[in-house]
């Protein structure tokens, strides 16, 4: 993407790396009293294109370290990256002051909560959505697959896969935004071909879905189960992670002759307290939604996300865990085509949530029929692909009793 852009603009490219930096002297330079002494790495690619208004991208900004001793090389980016003080910005070896303002700088970044926040106040933030899985079909039989067959030395017609057996590598052996490990797994059977013909073997090779555990080993990602849902208790929610989305389940079981209320599953502090908005909120309107209060006072509760090694955090949980505990206490299971996600508060409003595509996505894989999603994320439905819209029955809620009413079985 920075190629294009600096094609588009006319202007050369460099790219600069800032993963594992701890020394702020690699962008502001070293003193010339110094053995080694170097310009630092902005001035360096600028001296590399010869021209003061580059397109410079700033890769891994996430991945910037701090060291104690040494500065810290985020701080030096807010100069560098401010439009209003980057005129002067001053490079310690050169120790003089150098216009960088007309520079054109991209930065990349996996996880924005890692960037300090007052070098994103600099920064327009563009994020990119990962792809569905019929985007990543297409991107496989035009492009990753005719590399990888280029690069293993084999003629264009040696493989051939068909698109059930490229969707069956997504689904199986594969858990990313992007299509990384999808080109890996491609190039592997390529080179698995590229054997056969060193052997003598020279026939084009269609390689059908039965024998991709014999080329590519188990598989590296089993499909979720929504039957998981039969039994009160149980609901399914959608969550977003870097790799995209997932399906999450949250189980409720009651501990007779307790008052503990236990959290598991490696859940973060955020995720916590929706658990505890959730079973404070079913408990205050226990007689409003048909619930014995009887049962708060005699049981305890035991809440769980399974995936236990997995750390989770976030809010948009807290729609799926009063649903799961609904479901227990009225002895109600949850419709096993539906998934939800959304925030809670203890007013017992569905606010909005992030990550809504690749949510989608996700509910999409493992075929669920029905979402229910707040009200305020409708805006959000544009960027879903049309394909996984029309397969998903969008249901929009206000408030809890919308949720309950929509998912739970009569």
């Amino acid at each position: 993407m920075g190629n294009s852009i600096a094609r588009t603009l006319n202007r050369p490219f460099e790219r600069v790396s800032l993963g594992g930096l701890r020394d702020e002297a690699e962008l502001r330079g070293h003193r010339r009293t110094y053995v080694g002494a170097m310009p630092g790495r902005i001035i360096q690619a600028l001296h590399r294109c010869g021209v003061r208004n580059p397109v410079i991208m700033l890769d891994e900004l996430d991945k910037v370290g701090k060291d104690s001793h040494r500065g810290d090389p985020a701080s030096v980016l807010l100069e560098i990256l401010d439009p209003q003080q980057n005129n002067c910005f001053r490079d310690l070896y050169l120790d003089c002051d150098f216009d960088l303002s007309q520079v054109f700088f991209i930065a990349t970044a996996n996880n924005l909560s890692e960037v300090p926040a007052p070098l994103l106040d600099r920064l327009e933030i563009i994020e990119i959505s990962g792809y569905s899985e019929t985007e990543k079909l297409a991107i496989a039989q035009k492009h990753l697959l005719p590399r990888q067959i280029e690069k293993a030395g084999l003629p264009n017609n040696a493989l051939q896969l068909s698109p059930q057996t490229i969707n069956l590598i997504i689904e199986n052996y594969t858990r990313e935004a992007g299509v990384r490990q999808l080109e890996q797994q491609l190039g592997s059977l390529c080179r698995k071909v590229a054997v056969r013909h060193a052997s003598g073997n020279t026939k084009p090779v269609i390689i059908s879905p039965e024998e991709l555990e014999e080329l590519l080993g188990a598989r590296n990602f089993l499909p979720s189960h929504i039957q998981k849902l039969n039994k009160p208790g149980v609901a399914c929610g959608l969550a977003w992670t870097v790799a995209g989305g997932e399906v999450l389940f949250v189980e409720v079981i009651k501990l007779p002759q307790s008052k503990d209320f236990v959290v598991t599953g490696h859940l973060g502090e955020v995720m916590i307290e929706s658990a505890r908005i959730a079973y404070d909120y079913i408990w205050s309107n226990a007689e409003i939604l048909g619930i014995n209060i009887n049962l708060f006072i005699t049981n305890g509760l035991h809440i769980h996300i399974p995936a236990g090694s997995v750390p989770k955090d976030g809010s948009s949980a807290g729609a799926t865990i009063v649903t799961a505990i609904a479901s227990l206490l009225m002895n109600r299971s949850v419709r096993t085509d539906t998934a939800m996600s959304g925030e809670i508060d203890l007013s017992g409003e569905i606010l909005p949530i992030g990550g809504v595509r690749e949510k989608i996505l996700a509910a999409n894989r493992i075929g669920i029929k029905r979402v229910i999603l707040p009200t305020a994320n409708q805006q959000d439905l544009v960027d879903i692909p049309e394909e996984d819209r029309e397969n998903i029955e969008f249901i929009f809620c206000d408030c809890i009793e919308q949720v309950l009413e929509n998912a739970l079985v009569e």
